[in-house]
C-alpha cells in the first residue's frame, strides 16, 4: 500500500535575483512499512524533500499524496492538521521544549489533540520505557545527554501512533555507539509498529541498516537500491 507518493515534484527558492532550484521533478514512492534513506551530498534536496513531505513546505510544482490525499492542494490549516494527526518529526537539533519535563515533551502532541491528561501520561510512559529513559520522566532537556534526547524526540514522533516518521539526519549530533543504539530503536518500532520511516542523511551507518535507499543529487533522484 502507497503510503507516500510524490509525482513532478518542484521546489524552487528565490533568493535576491537567483532562483535555487531545490527539488527537479522528483518522483517518489514509499509503501507502508518501509525503512528509508534518502541520500546525497548536501543541497542535493533532501531536506527539502523531507519538509513537502512532512508539510512543513509547499511545492512550487507537482503533486504530494499522503494515504491517498493529495497534501500539495490544501491550505496551511489543512496541512498542519495532517501534520498533528499523521507525521511524526524527528528534527536534527531534537527541538525540545526546554521548560518542559522529558515526559511533557514527549506527551506536547497529545496535548495539542486534546487527548486527556491520564492517556497522556500513559502513553508518555510507555514510550519513555520503550526508548530505555525510564526513570528520567522528570528531567528537563538540559539535564540529559544528545542522546538522551534524541531518545525523548523519538518518542514525541511516535506517541500518536503517526502513519509516517521523518527524520532528519537523526545521528549527525551522535557519536557513533550512541547513533547505532539510536537506530536500532528506530528498526524495533518501525517493525513492531509498521510504522513508515522516512530519513534524510549522509550517514553510512543510516543507509547500511535501511531497506531502501534512494540518492538524490542536483534535486534529481539518480539512484533508488533496495537492501537484501
Amino acid at each position: 500500500m502507497k503510503t507516500i507518493e510524490a509525482r513532478q515534484l518542484v521546489k524552487d527558492y528565490r533568493i535576491k535575483t537567483i532562483t535555487v532550484n531545490a527539488l527537479r521533478g522528483v518522483d517518489f514512492i514509499a509503501e507502508s512499512g518501509e525503512f528509508t534513506a534518502i541520500a546525497g551530498p548536501s543541497g542535493s534536496g533532501k531536506s527539502t524533500l523531507l519538509h513537502l513531505i512532512g508539510c512543513l513546505d509547499t511545492a512550487t510544482q507537482g503533486e504530494i499524496y499522503l494515504d491517498g490525499e493529495n497534501i500539495a492542494s490544501l491550505n496551511m490549516n489543512q496541512r498542519a492538521r495532517i501534520r498533528r494527526e499523521k507525521i511524526g518529526i524527528i528534527f536534527q537539533a531534537y527541538n525540545l521544549i526546554p521548560v518542559l519535563t522529558a515526559l511533557e515533551n514527549v506527551g506536547f502532541p497529545l496535548t495539542l489533540l486534546g487527548h486527556s491528561q491520564k492517556e497522556i501520561r500513559e502513553k508518555s510512559y510507555k514510550l519513555l520505557k520503550a526508548v530505555g529513559l525510564e526513570g528520567m520522566e522528570n528531567r528537563k532537556p538540559v539535564e540529559l545527554s544528545g542522546g538522551q534526547q534524541q531518545r525523548i524526540a523519538i518518542a514525541r514522533s511516535l506517541v500518536k501512533n503517526p502513519t509516517i516518521v521523518l527524520a532528519d539526519e537523526p545521528t549527525a549530533n551522535l557519536d557513533s555507539k550512541t547513533g547505532r543504539e539510536i537506530l536500532n530503536l528506530m528498526k524495533e518500532l518501525n517493525e513492531e509498529n509498521k510504522t513508515t520511516f522516512l530519513f534524510a542523511t549522509h550517514d553510512p551507518m543510516v543507509m547500511e541498516r535501511a531497506d531502501r535507499v534512494v540518492i538524490l543529487h542536483d534535486g534529481k533522484i539518480i539512484e533508488d537500491n533496495r537492501n537484501n
